[in-house]
């Protein structure tokens, strides 16, 4: 659903056909908001000057934030996008891969949301690249997918 990091943050349930964007909220943790909302905070950070930027980048982030975490149910099919090379090699993917959204653990205040790729990698949303876009497919869990398990969830 949202890591507990996510809980004090305004949230929504995602929908099928959702745009959304790994995000690094004012709580120091990964999570998934409306690409739509994020997309004006990219442009005007194009529109600043240096200083502004450089300024902007060490300010302190405010805990309030007006963008919501969306949250997925355990199961739903999700496209990752723009995965960059970097993470292609570690993790033997593509550039954009369809996912299982999913939990590595039970455990109250950890970090358990996760997306498993067809070759059986667990990856926590924590080791994702901000940036990244994510596509809703659907939040039914697939019954014709169950990947093989090539090597535990990762923690790190």
């Amino acid at each position: 659903m949202c890591d507990y990091s996510l809980g004090g943050l305004p949230n929504r349930l995602a929908v099928d056909g959702d745009e959304l964007m790994v995000h690094r909220f004012p709580t120091y943790s990964m999570g998934l908001a409306p690409a739509a909302d994020l997309r004006p905070e990219i442009a005007s950070a194009g529109d600043q000057s240096l200083w502004q930027r450089v300024k902007s980048f060490f300010a302190l982030t405010p805990f309030c934030s007006s963008i919501p975490a969306v949250c997925i149910p355990p199961g739903a099919s999700l496209v990752l996008k723009n995965i960059p090379e970097d993470l292609r090699r570690k993790w033997s993917v593509g550039e954009e891969e369809t996912v299982l959204f999913t939990q590595i653990s039970a455990e109250a205040h950890t970090y358990r949301d996760a997306v498993c790729f067809r070759n059986g990698r667990q990856v926590s949303l924590q080791h994702l690249s901000e940036g990244m876009l994510v596509k809703v497919l659907s939040l039914e869990p697939v019954g014709d997918w169950v990947p093989e398990i090539a090597e535990p969830a990762l923690r790190w």
